[in-house]
């Protein structure tokens, strides 16, 4: 990892204007470094040896699962924070996923003690606070697509048998597959860009039957 030029971190994160010691304080202590990507910035199960403030680029965070199958949980671009590294911090314990980036980026990494310190501050606590409820909607989604993992096949089927002009809204249909609205609407609007429906203010239209009756009979595969 090398030092680079990057942008101001107040203008990514306005909290950090308020937090003391000042990054001015910490200098040159605290510098952001340049790293290329692939480049793993922590990893699962090890201490955390900072909290990363990502100024360019993109850090992708994944899960690893005991047969080397990796899961995606999210990722943090510029002006976000990372709330695996903000969660070990809190607690103390080991990283409960990897963190590695997508691309060339610079990343200023602040040291625990450092983020601790800074937590005393309210503005900096409040939007610490405020990702982990943004990460945990995120979150929420995501299990909920893992544990649906045939929905879209369900939801063809659901399409399917009510003629092509169906009066229906993405929250009924969530309800009567047993997930959330944002997936369903999200699943719609692939179905759309495929071509298989259009979609209106409380209605779908089906512009291809066939390739939604094609999806949905590989449920039983």
């Amino acid at each position: 990892m090398n030092s680079c030029a990057s942008p101001t971190p107040t203008t990514l994160y306005p909290a950090l204007v308020n937090v003391r010691p000042t990054l001015a304080e910490l200098s040159p202590a605290v510098t952001p470094l340049s790293v290329p990507a692939g480049t793993i910035l922590f990893s699962e199960n090890t201490p955390c040896q900072g909290f990363p403030l990502v100024l360019t680029g993109e850090v992708k965070v994944s899960r690893s699962s005991g047969d080397g199958r990796s899961l995606e949980l999210y990722r943090v671009v510029p002006g976000e924070l990372c709330l695996v590294s903000s969660a070990c911090l809190f607690r103390t314990q080991p990283l409960s996923a990897h963190g590695i980036t997508t691309k060339a980026s610079t990343v200023l990494l602040v040291a625990p003690d450092i983020f601790k310190r800074w937590l005393e501050t309210a503005a900096f606590r409040d939007e610490v606070l405020g990702l982990f409820a943004e990460r945990m909607a995120d979150l929420t989604s995501l299990i909920d697509a893992v544990a649906f993992h045939k929905l879209d096949r369900r939801l063809a089927a659901a399409l399917l048998g009510h003629g092509q002009l169906l009066a229906i809204t993405h929250q009924t249909l969530a309800d009567e597959l047993g997930t959330v609205r944002e997936i369903v609407t999200r699943l719609l609007r692939r179905f759309e860009r495929e071509g298989w429906v259009a979609l209106g203010r409380e209605q779908i239209q089906i512009t291809n039957s066939a390739a939604l009756r094609e999806l949905s009979a590989t449920l039983a595969t």
